[in-house]
């Protein structure tokens, strides 16, 4: 089976994505988990 080798630069902008991907997860997981917790805050009142 043929692998594919990437050069300096494929490396460098994958690296670069997963870093901003990683941060955009991180986010979401604060943004849920605060708004969780307003919800709670407030008893949960409709």
């Amino acid at each position: 089976m043929e692998t594919v080798k990437l050069n300096e630069a494929q490396k460098k902008s994958r690296r670069g994505r997963n870093i901003a991907l990683g941060i955009v997860l991180a986010g979401l997981v604060v943004l849920f988990y605060v708004v969780t917790l307003i919800k709670f805050g407030n008893g949960m009142v409709n």
